[in-house]
């Protein structure tokens, strides 16, 4: 027994005195820079890729249509991913689906990503898009994705199409691609005869 102000104080009663005083202990011991609770963790089943232990591709998914529904040819679907870099400046400057769309659209320029830096291509609205789509797709279906960035090379992926639903219900859909409707040749009109 020990003794304190109000009398004895109990092994029980220095136990959980001790316990109060180690739980903040044992909560921080995997604190500092490097704590995984501060890394990104890949919250979905998107693709994901290293490229030269310094540029990380992280969740990239096709956003497909919602459940019970096709992407129709022709049609455009969005792209989007996460990019964390720990080595040079860099940047996205191109992404091909040769077996799924005729060509992928990124920004003018490409897309930069600082030393340090992390980059969600999230939205509200894709920056990049599967433009006019050679097959049909369907959500749980995969698409071959190749991107190329400028100093960290090329990374051939096999990236989900997620329906959109639940979580993914909040993400925007490609928008819509309208092409003019231009008649081959005027078409005469009848004459009255006198």
């Amino acid at each position: 027994m020990i003794r304190s102000r109000r009398g004895v104080l109990s092994l029980r009663g220095l136990a959980v005195v001790a316990a109060a005083g180690l739980i903040p202990v044992i909560a921080g011991c995997e604190a500092g820079n490097n704590a995984p609770t501060q890394q990104w963790h890949q919250p979905t089943p998107g693709a994901s890729a290293i490229l030269n232990n310094t540029l990380r591709i992280n969740n990239m998914f096709v956003l497909g249509p919602t459940p019970g529904f096709s992407l129709p040819r022709g049609a455009s679907a969005g792209v989007f991913l996460a990019l964390t870099n720990d080595g040079l400046p860099d940047r996205l400057v191109s992404i091909n689906a040769p077996t799924a769309a005729a060509s992928v659209q990124v920004p003018p320029g490409g897309i930069s990503i600082g030393h340090g830096q992390s980059l969600l291509l999230t939205g509200p609205s894709p920056r990049v898009l599967l433009v006019h789509l050679t097959r049909v797709l369907n959500g749980g279906q995969y698409v071959r994705v190749n991107v190329t960035f400028q100093n960290a090379g090329h990374k051939s992926l096999l990236v989900p199409v997620m329906p959109r639903a639940a979580f993914y219900a909040t993400f925007s859909p490609a928008p819509v691609v309208m092409h003019p409707n231009i008649p081959a040749s005027p078409t005469p009109s009848p004459t009255a005869s006198p």
